[in-house]
């Protein structure tokens, strides 16, 4: 797993690589490690961390490339380059500026304009009269009421792809516009009065009956799930876009990816542990889920030892704005308990989950919500992907029956 240091000092990046401190500067004039000034002193700099990281990664690489190759894959190094997300040191960061801060004072639109193009001002783009929704996808739609929200959203892709053929356009400006277009067609699906709204969280909690105190709530919860580094919709979606799929097929990977139980679809478990504790009691519940084998879900989270940012921001935010909440007075005390039993803090998917219950939110609001921000990211990965311009195509290593030989 990568150092969660962002700088290493001369002495502890050599230590590190267990080179002595003129091999470090050796790599430094080789450009295999960037370096930065501190203060006003030109003869002390400091060392990007991820750039020690990767050499000792090349490094085993030699020594043993397929272990290397197989490790990646399960929360290792880094294999993608991207701009979008850093996670580091228990925070993280839309390109460069922190997510936490982000979350409390902008709006999701400014932050899906900095995802995708590094400019806020690109929130206009919402503002944008949207093409009316073809007579397929609105005969569609009375079809679809008995079906969870992510299942709404998952069905009207294929209909709304096929009649947007300017999504086939992949210049920049125009995935832009089509990702702008799927993100208000999935806002419409879950309910929003898009357009008659000035901000989609706004659109949301008009939908889905809210008071305006769920707007910022809302809002920060879409910011914050909008892009998570390469967690595995956000790959999917990055190799689909890689083979030059439109954006629809983009998010349509992502969605399909998200929903899975390791991955969004986790807070349908963080659900039931709920339904269990307040038919039992926490500490009984507690032990049955350890007793079966299973993890409590909605805490720990392998990148965040010390608790996940996201959470600890949007538990807080439901405080602050709905004071009055049994439900999230009772969640943030169980949160407390199972912290103190099992010494875990509370994830995203917990959070959200407690959102959904506290403003009385449809079955599956919690994975919606999550899909509507983690969108935009599947959008900024594409438009990364388009530039990048080229194929994902790992190799196997084939473990199988080998043929006879002659």
């Amino acid at each position: 797993m990568m150092s969660e240091k962002l700088y290493y000092d001369a002495k502890e990046a050599a230590e590190r690589l267990g080179v002595s401190v003129s091999t470090l500067y050796s790599y430094v004039s080789r450009g295999l490690v960037r370096s930065e000034a501190v203060g006003d002193d030109p003869r002390k700099r400091r060392y990007r961390a991820e750039d020690i990281e990767r050499l000792l990664a090349r490094k085993e690489g030699r020594r043993n490339p397929e272990h290397l190759a197989r490790e990646t894959l399960h929360w290792g190094m880094p294999v993608l380059p991207t701009a979008l997300t850093l996670i580091s040191e228990g925070s993280f960061y839309y390109r460069g500026q922190d997510v936490i801060q982000l979350a409390q004072r902008h709006h999701f639109e400014e932050v899906v304009g900095l995802l995708w193009a590094d400019d806020m001002a690109l929130a206009e783009l919402f503002q944008r009269q949207a093409p009316p929704a073809s007579p397929r996808l609105n005969a569609l739609m009375p079809h679809l009421a008995d079906l969870s929200p992510v299942d709404k959203m998952q069905a009207v892709l294929p209909l709304a792809a096929a009649d947007d053929f300017l999504a086939y356009n992949l210049q920049p400006d125009a995935v832009m516009q089509a990702g702008v277009r799927i993100i208000k067609l999935f806002t419409a699906v879950l309910g929003g009065a898009v357009g008659a709204t000035p901000t989609l969280a706004a659109a949301l909690a008009h939908g889905w009956q809210c008071e305006e105190s769920a707007i910022p709530l809302f809002n920060a919860a879409l910011i914050l799930c909008a892009d998570h580094e390469l967690n595995a919709s956000a790959f999917a979606a990055r190799v689909v876009a890689s083979a030059w799929s439109p954006p629809y097929a983009v998010v349509t990977a992502g969605l399909s990816a998200l929903r899975g139980a390791k991955h969004g679809g986790y807070t349908d478990r963080v659900e039931t542990f709920l339904n269990d504790v307040f038919a039992s009691d926490l500490r009984t519940t507690i032990t049955d889920w350890l007793r079966r084998g299973e993890r409590i879900p909605g805490f720990g989270h392998k990148l965040y030892p010390q608790g996940d940012p996201r959470a600890a921001l949007l538990m807080a935010l439901m405080a602050q704005c709905l004071p009055q909440s049994d439900i999230i007075r009772q969640g943030q005390e169980i949160a407390t308990a199972v912290q103190d039993y099992i010494g875990e803090a509370v994830t995203i998917d917990y959070a959200l989950v407690i959102l959904r219950r506290a403003l009385q939110l449809p079955n599956g609001g919690a994975l919606a919500l999550f899909a509507l921000g983690r969108t935009a990211g599947w959008i900024a990965h594409a438009l990364e992907a388009y530039e990048e311009n080229r194929l994902i195509r790992p190799r196997a290593r084939y473990i199988g029956v080998l043929p006879p030989e002659d």
